[in-house]
């Protein structure tokens, strides 16, 4: 389809603000293009050739980021024409065609490094989530991302999580409570640092807290102030245990240690959630091209 709003191509379960798009793209471009802009181009290219590329899927995946492809062209010049054969979220065979793009020859030539690394990286992200999800598949785990997240891009990357089939932790410290072992520390143990968090914040706002041990476990269930206890660390034999113990009282979240190759195990187990900070810290870079059409 002919693309006019890079939002057209967005993954339509996950929300990702066109004004993030823009400013993200706007970014990177400037970033780019510096003081003199594409320096080659205007030097070998004459100002009115026209050209056409065809974004190429180098390897197997699950595909994100088109919509910052887009702006990126279309930023760069407004007689930029793109022809989408797939949008956001679609798993695509290696040599699979992305988007076409036609127009003036030094707009594409000056976008397309800024194109392909959105793509690129968030594919990325994408395809190992992905690879997460498949391996809990036939349970009722939902594999969910951090805040360890690329500075500037967290919207973006936990768009991607969601395009690979994952789910969105926190986006940042303003949305929920998450109470981690140096609060707890510093708050002077579980029953006075859940008190505390409970009395301020509104009915709306949830809390978790993670625990390192069964008998933390305990201790938070006793108090009742949770929603939520991240289970930290624990192998597969805790993670058990502490399932019977919570006795659906509070949700589960596993976290550390949460890999393609122990994602399966820990679902067994019954917990509700694993995170995993590899899904945007460690995601490879989905191999994309532009390849120019002369």
């Amino acid at each position: 389809m002919e693309v006019h709003n890079p939002a057209d191509l967005l993954y339509p379960e996950a929300f990702l603000s066109p004004l993030a798009i823009e400013e993200a793209v706007m970014r990177a471009l400037d970033e780019d293009l510096g003081r003199a802009g594409d320096v080659t181009s205007i030097a070998t290219v004459p100002e009115r050739t026209p050209g056409r590329a065809v974004m190429v899927a180098r390897q197997a995946g699950v595909v994100s980021g088109l919509p910052f492809a887009v702006a990126a062209f279309h930023a760069l010049s407004p007689e930029v024409h793109i022809e989408s054969h797939v949008r956001d979220a679609a798993a695509v065979a290696k040599g699979a065609k992305l988007l076409t793009v036609s127009g003036p020859a030094r707009a594409i030539l000056a976008g397309e490094r800024t194109a392909l690394n959105f793509v690129g990286r968030l594919s990325g992200v994408a395809t190992l989530t992905a690879t997460y999800v498949k391996q809990a598949a036939g349970t009722k785990l939902r594999i969910c991302c951090t805040r360890k997240t690329t500075p500037g891009l967290r919207a973006a990357e936990k768009y991607a999580v969601r395009c690979g089939g994952g789910f969105n932790h926190r986006f940042g410290l303003d949305d929920a409570i998450l109470i981690k072992d140096n609060h707890i520390a510093v708050a002077g143990g579980v029953k006075a640092v859940l008190k505390r968090a409970r009395a301020h914040v509104g009915h709306l706002v949830k809390i978790e807290i993670e625990v390192d041990t069964l008998d933390q476990l305990r201790d938070v269930l006793a108090t009742g102030q949770a929603d939520v206890v991240l289970l930290d660390n624990m192998d597969v034999a805790t993670l058990k245990q502490a399932v019977k113990i919570a006795d659906n009282k509070v949700v589960l979240e596993a976290s550390g240690g949460v890999t393609p190759q122990s994602v399966a195990e820990i679902a067994k187990t019954g917990v509700d959630y694993a995170s995993s900070g590899a899904l945007t810290h460690s995601a490879p870079n989905f191999d994309v091209a532009l390849d120019i059409e002369m």
